[in-house]
């Protein structure tokens, strides 16, 4: 198997990741605080939410790593 077969093959995977990444995460954080709907002044990420928003910044800092790769690559 060749290394550029395995970047295509992880790019895909991250992807994947990403996406259930982002579906996971509470919908009532986003774009509803930003336009006034939470009442919340200053909210701390605990448990399974920090932990969701961790892997979030990490899969998508791979995810543009293997996109750059693969982009100069193939």
């Amino acid at each position: 198997m060749s290394w550029l077969l395995i970047l295509q093959i992880s790019h895909i995977i991250f992807s994947i990741l990403l996406i259930v990444l982002v579906l996971l995460q509470a919908p009532e954080k986003g774009l509803s605080g930003l336009f006034g709907g939470g009442g919340e002044i200053f909210h701390t990420k605990r448990g399974a939410e920090k932990l969701f928003f961790i892997l979030t910044i990490v899969i998508t800092t791979l995810f543009g790593i293997t996109s750059i790769l693969n982009f100069f690559l193939t």
